[in-house]
């Protein structure tokens, strides 16, 4: 007869019982606590709350009162909406917002070439291009005005004094209506042209040189790669550009305010929709009015975000 020791009948009652591969339970690590996800997500979220929820809310609310001559604010419902969409004001600034952005839209097949050709190998002085280029991206928007205020002068500008040398008459830029918009929209694409090359050269940089290599092969000339391989694969970078281009020309108003004056013959043909949202709100004090003006930009925005997200499906390879 066998006897069975008590420390071996323990030991193997506290064994834990094999468990097959498939129902493993994996042990939590002692920091893996839900808790943890909230203390790295709330410093985000609480920044997106407060400085962009809840402005966004705040001025959704104020577009429904009417502001005081001493401050406050009484409830008017839709007034201010009323009034907007009955203000002539409104029609021409909506009018040049669109024809600033269309404008604003020929930079991104600009940068793309200027992109491709920095990336070229066999480019002299690459480099320095690329810092050039870039210059505008860091200089101060009050400068940039500055200096395209001396160029688009009617009297001593360097614009007119270049087509004077070839036998073209100049004319005041600026104050011209017919120019006006035009010559801002330039600057505008002037200055963020830096960034977009760098966008694109990032892209480009990513494209496999197998692919290339293979269209050599194929017999494809430079400009049948540039259509077939480069510009769909590049598609990605120039969806994103674009997003970002056109809400950008829709809020533009530094420009305007720092190059035209409130008085200048040409404003009314250069008049944003930010810009009336400023004569509103910080000349005229009517805070209700400016926000409901603000609000009409949101949601134009929004609805042009989510038409090229939705047309993006049928242009943009990802592959």
């Amino acid at each position: 007869m066998t006897v069975i020791a008590p420390r071996a009948v323990e030991t193997a009652e506290r064994m834990p019982e094999p468990q097959s591969p498939g129902i493993r339970r994996r042990r939590r690590s002692p920091g893996a606590s839900p808790w943890w996800a909230l203390v790295f997500l709330g410093p985000t979220a609480l920044g997106i709350a407060v400085f962009y929820l809840w402005p966004t809310v705040r001025t959704l609310i104020i577009s429904f009162t009417k502001s005081g001559p001493f401050g406050g604010a009484e409830w008017v419902g839709l007034d201010n909406y009323t009034r907007l969409f009955q203000d002539p004001e409104l029609i021409g600034a909506l009018r040049n917002t669109a024809i600033y952005t269309v404008i604003a839209l020929i930079g991104i097949p600009l940068a793309v070439g200027i992109a491709a050709l920095l990336n070229t190998t066999g480019l002299k002085g690459r480099s320095a291009y690329r810092t050039l280029y870039f210059i505008p991206v860091v200089t101060m928007p009050a400068a940039i005005a500055l200096v395209w205020r001396m160029i688009y002068n009617g009297d001593y500008g360097v614009l007119n004094a270049a087509l004077a040398a070839v036998g073209i008459e100049g004319r005041s830029w600026l104050t011209d209506p017919n120019t006006a918009l035009i010559a801002i929209a330039v600057v505008g694409i002037w200055a963020g042209l830096g960034t977009n090359i760098v966008i694109f050269l990032a892209g480009l940089q990513g494209i496999p040189d197998t692919i290339m290599e293979a269209a050599d092969l194929d017999g494809a000339g430079p400009v049948r790669k540039f259509f077939s391989i480069t510009i769909p694969l590049l598609s990605p970078s120039i969806f994103f550009v674009s997003v970002i281009s056109v809400i950008g020309a829709l809020q533009v108003f530094d420009l305007i305010y720092m190059m035209l004056g409130r008085s200048n013959p040409a404003m009314p043909n250069t008049r944003t929709v930010v810009y009336l949202f400023y004569e509103a709100g910080f000349l005229d004090n009517d805070r209700g009015y400016a926000a409901a003006v603000a609000f009409l930009l949101l949601m134009i925005i929004l609805i042009l975000t989510i038409v090229q997200f939705r047309l993006q499906k049928k242009w943009v390879h990802y592959e």
